[in-house]
Protein backbone atom coordinates (compact mmCIF):
# COMPACT_ATOMS: atom_id res chain seq x y z
CA UNK A 1 0.00 0.00 0.00
CA UNK A 2 2.56 2.24 0.96
CA UNK A 3 4.16 1.34 -2.08
CA UNK A 4 1.19 2.44 -4.33
CA UNK A 5 1.18 5.85 -2.47
CA UNK A 6 4.70 6.57 -3.40
CA UNK A 7 4.17 5.59 -7.09
CA UNK A 8 0.52 7.84 -7.11
CA UNK A 9 2.97 11.04 -6.00
CA UNK A 10 5.66 10.40 -8.37
CA UNK A 11 2.68 10.27 -11.19
CA UNK A 12 1.20 13.57 -9.94
CA UNK A 13 4.63 15.24 -9.69
CA UNK A 14 5.71 14.25 -13.04
CA UNK A 15 2.02 15.54 -13.98
CA UNK A 16 2.83 19.28 -12.27
CA UNK A 17 6.70 18.87 -14.00
CA UNK A 18 4.72 18.36 -17.90
CA UNK A 19 2.03 20.79 -17.11
CA UNK A 20 4.92 23.38 -15.82
CA UNK A 21 7.12 22.62 -19.12
CA UNK A 22 3.97 23.10 -21.20
CA UNK A 23 3.03 26.77 -19.79
CA UNK A 24 6.44 27.96 -20.02
CA UNK A 25 7.01 27.18 -23.68
CA UNK A 26 3.86 28.97 -24.56
CA UNK A 27 4.73 31.47 -22.84
CA UNK A 28 8.25 31.51 -24.60
CA UNK A 29 6.32 31.06 -27.98
CA UNK A 30 3.96 34.40 -27.01
CA UNK A 31 7.00 36.24 -26.01
CA UNK A 32 8.82 35.76 -29.84
CA UNK A 33 5.57 36.13 -31.88
CA UNK A 34 5.24 39.70 -29.71
CA UNK A 35 8.79 40.44 -30.67
CA UNK A 36 8.24 39.85 -34.22
CA UNK A 37 5.24 41.78 -34.06
CA UNK A 38 6.61 44.41 -32.55
CA UNK A 39 9.61 44.73 -34.82
CA UNK A 40 7.49 44.68 -37.99
CA UNK A 41 5.36 47.41 -36.67
CA UNK A 42 8.89 49.49 -35.56
CA UNK A 43 9.78 52.27 -37.69
CA UNK A 44 12.37 51.37 -40.05
CA UNK A 45 16.42 53.15 -39.66
CA UNK A 46 16.91 56.13 -41.18
CA UNK A 47 19.15 56.23 -43.98
CA UNK A 48 21.65 58.95 -44.50
CA UNK A 49 19.82 61.64 -47.56
CA UNK A 50 21.83 63.95 -49.06
CA UNK A 51 21.92 67.54 -48.03
CA UNK A 52 20.22 70.22 -49.53
CA UNK A 53 23.81 71.74 -50.73
CA UNK A 54 24.55 68.32 -52.22
CA UNK A 55 21.12 67.47 -53.98
CA UNK A 56 21.29 71.33 -55.55
CA UNK A 57 25.01 72.87 -55.16
CA UNK A 58 23.55 76.11 -56.66
CA UNK A 59 21.04 76.49 -53.72
CA UNK A 60 21.48 79.37 -51.10
CA UNK A 61 23.87 78.21 -48.63
CA UNK A 62 21.92 77.76 -45.73
CA UNK A 63 23.28 75.83 -43.03
CA UNK A 64 20.33 75.35 -40.24
CA UNK A 65 21.06 74.12 -36.94
CA UNK A 66 18.86 73.84 -33.60
CA UNK A 67 19.86 77.56 -32.80
CA UNK A 68 18.36 78.75 -35.96
CA UNK A 69 20.37 79.82 -39.19
CA UNK A 70 23.48 80.32 -39.94
CA UNK A 71 23.79 82.98 -42.85
CA UNK A 72 26.90 82.02 -45.12
CA UNK A 73 27.04 84.31 -48.32
CA UNK A 74 24.76 86.90 -48.62
CA UNK A 75 24.59 89.39 -51.58
CA UNK A 76 23.81 92.93 -51.50
CA UNK A 77 23.30 94.87 -54.47
CA UNK A 78 24.13 98.47 -54.03
CA UNK A 79 23.31 101.35 -56.58
CA UNK A 80 25.37 104.57 -55.58
CA UNK A 81 24.41 108.01 -56.08
CA UNK A 82 25.26 111.44 -55.70
CA UNK A 83 24.07 114.82 -54.74
CA UNK A 84 21.85 115.21 -57.49
CA UNK A 85 20.77 111.84 -58.12
CA UNK A 86 23.38 111.07 -60.68
CA UNK A 87 24.42 107.18 -60.91
CA UNK A 88 27.84 107.02 -59.95
CA UNK A 89 30.22 104.46 -62.17
CA UNK A 90 33.78 104.10 -61.74
CA UNK A 91 33.87 103.25 -57.99
CA UNK A 92 36.97 101.28 -56.60
CA UNK A 93 36.06 98.03 -54.64
CA UNK A 94 38.22 99.06 -51.94
CA UNK A 95 35.96 102.64 -51.55
CA UNK A 96 32.79 100.05 -50.12
CA UNK A 97 32.52 100.07 -46.32
CA UNK A 98 29.60 97.22 -45.21
CA UNK A 99 28.47 97.01 -41.94
CA UNK A 100 26.03 94.47 -40.68
CA UNK A 101 24.39 95.23 -37.23
CA UNK A 102 27.04 97.98 -36.99
CA UNK A 103 29.94 95.46 -37.70
CA UNK A 104 32.35 95.79 -40.58
CA UNK A 105 32.37 93.04 -43.00
CA UNK A 106 35.26 91.52 -45.18
CA UNK A 107 32.97 92.17 -48.34
CA UNK A 108 34.18 91.57 -52.06
CA UNK A 109 32.95 93.95 -54.74
CA UNK A 110 32.13 93.42 -58.20
CA UNK A 111 30.92 95.79 -60.62
CA UNK A 112 31.04 93.49 -63.51
CA UNK A 113 27.81 92.48 -65.52
CA UNK A 114 26.14 89.19 -63.84
CA UNK A 115 23.48 87.28 -66.19
CA UNK A 116 20.07 87.85 -64.99
CA UNK A 117 17.58 85.03 -63.84
CA UNK A 118 13.91 87.33 -64.26
CA UNK A 119 11.03 85.86 -62.96
CA UNK A 120 7.87 88.22 -64.20
CA UNK A 121 4.57 87.52 -62.56
CA UNK A 122 1.33 88.80 -63.63
CA UNK A 123 -1.71 89.28 -62.32
CA UNK A 124 -4.83 87.44 -64.24
CA UNK A 125 -7.50 88.38 -62.16
CA UNK A 126 -11.39 89.35 -63.31
CA UNK A 127 -10.33 93.07 -61.87
CA UNK A 128 -7.83 93.93 -64.10
CA UNK A 129 -8.95 92.13 -67.70
CA UNK A 130 -9.31 95.54 -69.32
CA UNK A 131 -5.35 96.10 -68.28
CA UNK A 132 -3.86 93.06 -70.08
CA UNK A 133 -3.46 94.51 -73.05
CA UNK A 134 -1.03 96.83 -71.89
CA UNK A 135 0.68 94.02 -70.54
CA UNK A 136 0.41 91.56 -73.37
CA UNK A 137 3.19 94.33 -74.87
CA UNK A 138 5.90 93.15 -71.74
CA UNK A 139 7.04 90.27 -73.88
CA UNK A 140 9.07 92.68 -76.12
CA UNK A 141 10.24 95.24 -72.95
CA UNK A 142 12.06 92.85 -70.74
CA UNK A 143 15.18 92.30 -72.40
CA UNK A 144 15.93 95.65 -71.24
CA UNK A 145 16.57 93.84 -68.04
CA UNK A 146 18.00 90.19 -69.21
CA UNK A 147 20.20 91.33 -71.58
CA UNK A 148 21.73 88.93 -74.32
CA UNK A 149 23.05 86.49 -71.87
CA UNK A 150 19.97 86.75 -69.24
CA UNK A 151 16.92 84.62 -69.07
CA UNK A 152 13.47 84.83 -67.87
CA UNK A 153 10.42 82.58 -66.57
CA UNK A 154 6.56 83.36 -66.54
CA UNK A 155 3.82 83.05 -64.00
CA UNK A 156 0.26 83.81 -64.20
CA UNK A 157 -1.69 84.28 -60.99
CA UNK A 158 -5.34 84.94 -59.59
CA UNK A 159 -6.94 82.52 -57.13
CA UNK A 160 -4.54 79.87 -58.37
CA UNK A 161 -0.96 79.98 -59.31
CA UNK A 162 -0.48 79.42 -62.71
CA UNK A 163 3.73 78.54 -64.13
CA UNK A 164 3.68 79.39 -68.36
CA UNK A 165 6.82 79.55 -69.34
CA UNK A 166 10.30 77.94 -67.46
CA UNK A 167 13.59 79.70 -67.53
CA UNK A 168 14.52 80.55 -71.25
CA UNK A 169 16.74 82.53 -73.63
CA UNK A 170 14.12 82.53 -76.15
CA UNK A 171 12.60 86.12 -76.16
CA UNK A 172 9.68 85.15 -78.51
CA UNK A 173 8.59 82.56 -75.86
CA UNK A 174 8.33 84.56 -73.32
CA UNK A 175 6.77 87.45 -75.37
CA UNK A 176 4.48 84.35 -76.71
CA UNK A 177 3.53 83.37 -73.28
CA UNK A 178 2.77 87.09 -71.61
CA UNK A 179 0.82 87.37 -75.00
CA UNK A 180 -1.17 84.17 -74.13
CA UNK A 181 -2.75 85.42 -70.29
CA UNK A 182 -5.96 85.86 -70.37
CA UNK A 183 -8.33 86.88 -67.15
CA UNK A 184 -9.47 84.14 -64.79
CA UNK A 185 -11.14 84.38 -60.89
CA UNK A 186 -11.78 87.24 -58.65
CA UNK A 187 -8.80 86.05 -56.36
CA UNK A 188 -4.67 88.06 -56.19
CA UNK A 189 -2.58 85.10 -54.63
CA UNK A 190 0.31 87.83 -54.71
CA UNK A 191 2.16 86.32 -52.02
CA UNK A 192 1.95 83.02 -53.13
CA UNK A 193 2.99 84.00 -56.31
CA UNK A 194 6.26 85.19 -54.65
CA UNK A 195 7.03 82.54 -52.94
CA UNK A 196 6.66 80.70 -56.38
CA UNK A 197 8.91 82.50 -57.92
CA UNK A 198 11.94 82.54 -54.80
CA UNK A 199 11.34 79.02 -55.52
CA UNK A 200 11.84 79.28 -59.39
CA UNK A 201 15.13 81.00 -58.87
CA UNK A 202 16.33 78.80 -55.90
CA UNK A 203 16.88 76.48 -58.69
CA UNK A 204 19.02 78.62 -61.06
CA UNK A 205 23.09 79.40 -61.00
CA UNK A 206 24.02 80.92 -57.88
CA UNK A 207 26.23 83.38 -59.67
CA UNK A 208 22.96 84.61 -61.45
CA UNK A 209 21.19 88.03 -60.50
CA UNK A 210 18.02 86.67 -59.14
CA UNK A 211 15.05 89.56 -59.97
CA UNK A 212 11.21 89.12 -59.42
CA UNK A 213 8.70 91.48 -61.61
CA UNK A 214 5.72 91.52 -59.95
CA UNK A 215 3.09 93.65 -62.09
CA UNK A 216 -0.25 93.39 -59.95
CA UNK A 217 -2.40 94.85 -57.74
CA UNK A 218 -0.63 95.53 -54.29
CA UNK A 219 -3.43 93.44 -52.61
CA UNK A 220 -3.69 90.16 -51.79
CA UNK A 221 -6.43 87.41 -51.34
CA UNK A 222 -6.71 83.66 -50.49
CA UNK A 223 -2.69 83.28 -50.32
CA UNK A 224 -1.53 79.97 -48.39
CA UNK A 225 1.42 81.48 -47.57
CA UNK A 226 2.56 84.05 -45.54
CA UNK A 227 4.16 86.98 -45.98
CA UNK A 228 6.76 87.00 -42.91
CA UNK A 229 8.14 83.12 -43.97
CA UNK A 230 8.13 84.73 -47.97
CA UNK A 231 10.13 87.89 -47.15
CA UNK A 232 12.68 85.50 -45.23
CA UNK A 233 13.26 82.95 -48.00
CA UNK A 234 13.52 86.14 -50.46
CA UNK A 235 16.32 88.20 -48.26
CA UNK A 236 18.11 84.61 -47.58
CA UNK A 237 18.21 83.77 -51.48
CA UNK A 238 19.32 87.32 -52.44
CA UNK A 239 15.85 87.64 -54.53
CA UNK A 240 15.07 91.47 -55.71
CA UNK A 241 11.88 92.28 -56.00
CA UNK A 242 10.62 95.00 -58.10
CA UNK A 243 6.54 95.43 -58.05
CA UNK A 244 5.09 97.44 -61.10
CA UNK A 245 1.77 98.10 -59.27
CA UNK A 246 -1.70 98.25 -61.33
CA UNK A 247 -3.05 101.41 -60.29
CA UNK A 248 -6.89 101.59 -59.47
CA UNK A 249 -7.47 104.08 -61.73
CA UNK A 250 -5.99 102.86 -64.34
CA UNK A 251 -8.76 99.42 -63.41
CA UNK A 252 -11.62 101.58 -62.91
CA UNK A 253 -10.45 103.57 -66.34
CA UNK A 254 -9.98 100.69 -68.39
CA UNK A 255 -12.46 98.19 -66.98
CA UNK A 256 -15.88 97.60 -69.30
CA UNK A 257 -18.33 100.61 -68.03
CA UNK A 258 -21.92 99.54 -67.47
CA UNK A 259 -23.27 103.34 -67.62
CA UNK A 260 -24.36 103.94 -71.22
CA UNK A 261 -22.80 107.94 -70.92
CA UNK A 262 -18.64 108.54 -71.07
CA UNK A 263 -17.17 110.10 -69.47
CA UNK A 264 -16.89 113.26 -71.04
CA UNK A 265 -13.44 114.65 -69.13
CA UNK A 266 -10.17 112.98 -70.55
CA UNK A 267 -8.34 110.82 -67.79
CA UNK A 268 -5.02 112.94 -68.09
CA UNK A 269 -6.51 115.91 -67.26
CA UNK A 270 -8.45 114.36 -63.77
CA UNK A 271 -7.70 114.83 -60.70
CA UNK A 272 -5.90 111.29 -59.04
CA UNK A 273 -5.68 110.24 -55.80
CA UNK A 274 -3.41 111.83 -53.66
CA UNK A 275 0.00 110.28 -53.12
CA UNK A 276 -0.75 108.55 -56.77
CA UNK A 277 2.08 110.86 -59.27
CA UNK A 278 0.68 110.82 -63.24
CA UNK A 279 3.59 110.01 -64.05
CA UNK A 280 5.32 106.48 -63.03
CA UNK A 281 8.18 107.06 -60.53
CA UNK A 282 9.42 105.06 -57.70
CA UNK A 283 8.10 104.40 -53.94
CA UNK A 284 11.02 106.15 -52.30
CA UNK A 285 9.95 109.61 -54.41
CA UNK A 286 6.16 109.26 -53.71
CA UNK A 287 6.41 108.40 -50.38
CA UNK A 288 10.13 109.84 -49.01
CA UNK A 289 10.94 106.16 -47.97
CA UNK A 290 15.01 106.61 -48.99
CA UNK A 291 15.43 107.17 -45.23
CA UNK A 292 15.17 103.38 -43.86
CA UNK A 293 14.44 104.37 -40.56
CA UNK A 294 11.09 104.70 -41.39
CA UNK A 295 10.23 101.25 -42.37
CA UNK A 296 12.46 99.09 -40.54
CA UNK A 297 11.06 99.08 -37.75
CA UNK A 298 7.55 97.76 -39.42
CA UNK A 299 10.20 94.86 -41.25
CA UNK A 300 11.49 93.68 -37.52
CA UNK A 301 7.13 94.09 -36.36
CA UNK A 302 6.57 91.39 -39.68
CA UNK A 303 9.24 88.89 -38.47
CA UNK A 304 8.84 88.72 -35.19
CA UNK A 305 4.99 88.39 -36.15
CA UNK A 306 4.27 89.39 -32.22
CA UNK A 307 1.29 91.78 -32.88
CA UNK A 308 -0.91 89.72 -35.90
CA UNK A 309 0.15 92.71 -38.16
CA UNK A 310 -2.16 92.69 -41.40
CA UNK A 311 -0.18 93.65 -44.38
CA UNK A 312 -2.71 95.16 -47.26
CA UNK A 313 0.14 95.89 -49.24
CA UNK A 314 2.64 92.69 -49.41
CA UNK A 315 4.53 94.19 -52.75
CA UNK A 316 5.29 97.14 -50.56
CA UNK A 317 6.97 95.38 -47.61
CA UNK A 318 8.36 92.89 -50.84
CA UNK A 319 10.33 95.70 -52.50
CA UNK A 320 11.38 97.49 -48.84
CA UNK A 321 12.68 93.81 -47.67
CA UNK A 322 14.84 93.13 -50.70
CA UNK A 323 15.73 96.55 -51.87
CA UNK A 324 14.08 96.97 -54.90
CA UNK A 325 11.81 99.77 -56.11
CA UNK A 326 8.28 99.81 -56.69
CA UNK A 327 6.58 101.39 -59.63
CA UNK A 328 3.37 102.89 -61.03
CA UNK A 329 1.65 102.96 -64.34
CA UNK A 330 -1.37 104.31 -65.66
CA UNK A 331 -1.28 103.65 -68.99
CA UNK A 332 1.00 101.25 -71.56
CA UNK A 333 4.01 105.11 -71.54
CA UNK A 334 3.92 104.41 -68.40
CA UNK A 335 4.71 100.57 -68.39
CA UNK A 336 7.83 101.31 -70.32
CA UNK A 337 9.06 103.66 -68.68
CA UNK A 338 8.85 102.12 -65.54
CA UNK A 339 10.68 98.20 -67.65
CA UNK A 340 13.23 101.48 -68.10
CA UNK A 341 14.10 102.59 -64.98
CA UNK A 342 14.09 98.98 -63.70
CA UNK A 343 16.75 98.30 -66.22
CA UNK A 344 18.62 100.80 -65.82
CA UNK A 345 18.38 100.02 -61.86
CA UNK A 346 19.52 96.71 -62.33
CA UNK A 347 22.51 97.28 -64.84
CA UNK A 348 24.21 100.13 -62.56
CA UNK A 349 24.47 98.58 -59.31
CA UNK A 350 27.74 97.45 -57.58
CA UNK A 351 27.18 93.58 -56.07
CA UNK A 352 28.52 93.58 -52.87
CA UNK A 353 29.06 89.89 -51.21
CA UNK A 354 30.23 88.98 -47.66
CA UNK A 355 29.67 85.73 -45.48
CA UNK A 356 29.08 87.77 -42.46
CA UNK A 357 31.38 87.29 -39.44
CA UNK A 358 28.08 87.87 -37.18
CA UNK A 359 25.56 85.56 -39.07
CA UNK A 360 24.81 83.33 -36.02
CA UNK A 361 22.49 86.23 -34.37
CA UNK A 362 19.47 85.60 -34.18
CA UNK A 363 16.95 88.20 -34.91
CA UNK A 364 16.73 91.30 -37.73
CA UNK A 365 20.58 92.15 -38.74
CA UNK A 366 20.29 95.61 -40.61
CA UNK A 367 22.99 96.57 -43.72
CA UNK A 368 24.68 99.50 -44.07
CA UNK A 369 26.89 100.37 -47.07
CA UNK A 370 29.18 103.38 -47.27
CA UNK A 371 31.63 105.05 -49.65
CA UNK A 372 35.10 105.90 -48.13
CA UNK A 373 35.87 110.14 -48.45
CA UNK A 374 32.62 110.13 -50.65
CA UNK A 375 30.61 111.66 -47.80
CA UNK A 376 27.64 113.13 -50.36
CA UNK A 377 27.35 110.00 -52.09
CA UNK A 378 24.46 107.84 -51.47
CA UNK A 379 24.27 103.80 -51.63
CA UNK A 380 20.66 102.24 -51.93
CA UNK A 381 20.65 98.15 -50.74
CA UNK A 382 18.17 95.87 -48.85
CA UNK A 383 17.89 97.00 -45.45
CA UNK A 384 18.64 93.99 -44.20
CA UNK A 385 17.91 90.24 -43.42
CA UNK A 386 15.90 87.87 -40.53
CA UNK A 387 17.82 84.82 -38.80
CA UNK A 388 15.48 82.74 -36.83
CA UNK A 389 16.68 82.37 -33.10
CA UNK A 390 15.83 85.46 -31.81
CA UNK A 391 13.61 88.73 -31.57
CA UNK A 392 15.42 91.99 -31.55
Amino acid sequence: MKGVNEMNHFAKGTNRRRDYGIAAFCIAALLVVFGVIAKAQSPAPKTATPSAAAANPDAPELDVTKFGTTVRHLVAPVLVTDRSGNIVDGLQPSQFHLYDNGIEQNIQVDSAYEPVSLVVAIEKSARVDAVLPQLHKLGILLTQITGKQGEAAVLAFDCRIQPIQDFTTDNDKIKNAIDGIKSGCSGTRLIDAVERGVYMLSKRPATNRKIILLVSETRDEGSEARIKETMINLTLSNVTVYPVDISQVAVRFNEKQSAPYPNAMDVANQNLPMGIPSTPTSMEQNYGLGNRAQFIPLLKEIFIDTKGLFIKDPSTQFARASGGEQFFFIRQKGLEDAIQRISQDVHSQYLVSYNPSNGTEGGYHTITVNIDREPGYSCRTRPGYWIGGGAQ
